[in-house]
């Protein structure tokens, strides 16, 4: 066997379940889960519909690159949300089978062997962090490395505090904005920081952006390749953006994507892809078309989880530290402010009397430089219906004043 996958570390979602193992929840309550980051709004009819149309496809064998009419859609896309002049559906766009095969195939064609001898290259990874990104660094060679987030900054990545030294072994970084769990969105300087450091020390850049369509404020979230336009880097140098209709459209089960960029690196992935056999299938090729034209139900889609948002956030900001997070679907709240308690007896607990699942924050760090960020935090995702979300809160926020009675009196008025 292959000894690196003995580094991989248990998923988030399997040491959940060892903690909830011999656990009875609560019979008085339905099972609510906060914990999986799995959209649950209805996929659009028009999606099916195109999917169902489309089925004589199956009947060939597909294009590794993805048919024409599926890229100039992507581009468009691309175009009309960035701004950006002009992308390049032939060289610039490659189709892929959700984001998450992508970012964990993409290290195996950027990352480069290190000479015997040498220490390994480094992938610089955010903590916390979606635990894809560290899998692909193990399995590619290489070692994470990773830049904890800065509450004082948004929960942006510290890469300031990185001495040379690292970012000179670094061959690839993985960055995801807007950011699960925080929400956090990188500004143009912190782009602008970053791309510097890329021409620097000559490493690639992941911009893993499948939450991007999912925001609370008027103007949307910032995106990698809108930023390096901006700063006149139309060639997108070093840069590969990953993005997903999952989230966007509510399709998880089509695991459709796209990666875009830099088009000497999409041209090697491609080739990788080729001998990986990362085809995506025509009929999802046909559906994925008939998304990423229609922009109605991204808005209708985002006014759910504003009104979800502006509803569950007050309530629970009574009695944990809890903020309205730039974008995406999670909140990642603080659980010790109010009580001596850990993320993960939190979660226990919650689990065992109430019946409603979260995920402890640590699960989703690592402990790096003498923290784990994601320590007696955890991370609500607020994929279910209003209903369904209103219910766990009231239920969280009962079970929070327990272990904190000195928290505010209850309102579950809705907001407005």
């Amino acid at each position: 066997m292959n000894p690196l996958l003995a580094k991989l570390h248990p998923y988030p979602f399997e040491k959940l379940r060892q903690l909830f193992s011999g656990v009875t929840p609560n019979p008085a309550y339905p099972p609510i889960s906060l914990g999986l980051g799995e959209p649950k709004h209805p996929t659009p009819p028009f999606i099916r519909q195109a999917l169902a149309d489309n089925l004589s496809g199956l009947a060939a064998y597909p294009s590794t690159q993805g048919s024409d009419g599926l890229r100039a859609a992507i581009a468009a896309w691309l175009e009309q949300r960035y701004g950006l002049p002009s992308i390049n559906p032939a060289t610039q766009v490659l189709p892929v089978n959700g984001s998450r095969e992508a970012l964990f195939a993409f290290a195996q064609t950027v990352i480069s062997p290190t000479a015997a001898g040498a220490p390994p290259a480094l992938v610089m990874c955010p903590n916390p962090f979606y635990q894809i990104y560290e899998g692909a660094a193990y399995l590619a060679g290489a070692e994470p490395y990773f830049a904890n987030s800065d509450p004082a900054r948004n929960f942006v990545p510290d890469y300031r505090s990185i001495p040379a030294e690292v970012w000179q072994r670094v061959q690839l970084l993985y960055l995801c904005s807007p950011g699960n769990p925080t929400g956090a969105v990188l500004t143009q300087d912190d782009w602008e920081e970053l791309f510097a450091l890329s021409d620097r020390y000559g490493f690639v850049i992941a911009a893993d952006e499948c939450y991007s369509e999912i925001y609370f404020k008027a103007e949307a979230p910032l995106g990698a390749l809108e930023a390096a336009h901006r700063l006149g880097r139309t060639d997108f140098a070093r840069l590969i953006v990953f993005s997903s209709l999952s989230k966007r459209s509510n399709v998880p089960g089509m695991r459709s994507g796209f990666v875009a960029g830099d088009a000497a690196i999409i041209k090697n992935f491609l080739l990788y892809r080729t001998y990986h056999g990362g085809a995506m299938s025509p009929p999802i090729q046909a559906a994925s078309v008939a998304a990423w034209q229609d922009e109605q139900h991204v808005i209708e889609n985002r006014a759910k989880y504003i009104r979800k948002f502006k509803q569950v956030t007050p309530l629970l900001q009574q009695v944990l530290d809890v903020e309205l997070p730039d974008a995406g679907f999670y909140l990642w709240a603080k659980v010790d402010t109010h009580a001596a308690i850990s993320d993960t007896e939190y979660a226990q607990r919650l689990y065992a009397e109430y019946n409603v699942t979260v995920l402890p924050g640590s699960y989703l760090a690592r402990d790096a430089h003498g923290v784990n960020p994601g320590r007696n935090r955890i991370r609500m995702a607020l994929v279910a219906e209003l209903d369904e979300c209103m219910e766990a809160t009231r239920r969280i926020v009962e079970f929070s004043r327990k272990l904190s009675p000195q928290s505010s009196q209850l309102n579950f008025k809705a907001a407005s």
